[in-house]
């Protein structure tokens, strides 16, 4: 789209607050139409909260060579979504760019994660918009039956996930095994009158509830038995809250 190369050198001073109120309002309005720039702002608030958050480490310790070198070649791709080329083709910088948040995260957060629920809410959603990015170019969808059988043979969970999630707005698109800090954690996806929910559940932890704003998503933490929950979306608080609600009455 023509209008993204028109705000594409304002993207960065957006995610600072540097912005005039006329600048940000015209960014507001272009992000609403415009998934792949909504991800790519998405990604760079990401990366600000992460490196803003060990800015004092970043300056001190040195990254391994491998590290080092990863992060040169993902940040050697262009990044900007280019003109006149497949959805698909478009959100592959947006891919890259969520890698290369993940990388940070387990190279800088990995010791971190269980003091901080805070940073453990970011690498989670990073995680929430790298999955969600990767699924809109794959196109993958998956039932509750599938979902349910890769739970039980990847965790040894007999989960059940709500039953009729359409009465909350809710779509099952797939799930997925990741990684975050501590280890592997269980990621069921949905959508949410259109929008990426992600339910995280974290094996043999414990935390206590709360709900944290970060990287423009809300993060609704709770534990139950031998796991601890955490939902993430990107709607209104009372919205989220609502949603959190729903799955957690739905899964006890």
């Amino acid at each position: 789209m023509p209008e993204c190369r028109s705000i594409d050198h304002l993207v960065t001073p957006y995610v600072d607050g540097e912005l005039t109120a006329s600048e940000r309002a015209h960014i507001d309005d272009h992000l609403r139409v415009c998934r792949p720039c909504h991800l790519r702002v998405g990604a760079e608030r990401a990366v600000r909260t992460l490196v803003t958050a060990r800015r004092a480490d970043l300056s001190t310790a040195r990254a391994s060579d491998t590290l080092r070198a990863t992060c040169a070649r993902l940040a050697s791709q262009p990044f900007a979504p280019p003109v006149n080329r497949s959805w698909t083709s478009r959100l592959a910088p947006f891919a890259l760019a969520a890698s290369l948040i993940l990388i940070v995260a387990a190279a800088f957060l990995y010791q971190l994660t269980v003091e901080s629920p805070r940073l453990m809410a970011a690498e989670l959603a990073a995680d929430h918009m790298k999955c969600f990015m990767m699924n809109a170019m794959l196109g993958t969808h998956q039932d509750v039956a599938t979902v349910e059988s890769a739970l039980a043979s990847s965790f040894g969970w007999n989960v059940h996930l709500p039953d009729r999630p359409e009465t909350a707005g809710l779509e099952l698109v797939g799930s997925r095994p990741c990684l975050y800090g501590e280890g592997r954690v269980a990621h069921v996806m949905y959508r949410h009158q259109g929008r990426p929910v992600s339910l995280f559940m974290l094996p043999g932890d414990h935390r206590a509830e709360t709900v944290i704003d970060v990287m423009g998503n809300e993060a609704v933490i709770w534990s139950d038995h031998d796991r601890t929950f955490v939902l993430v979306a990107g709607d209104p608080p009372d919205e989220v809250g609502r949603l959190a609600s729903f799955v957690r009455a739905s899964m006890r």
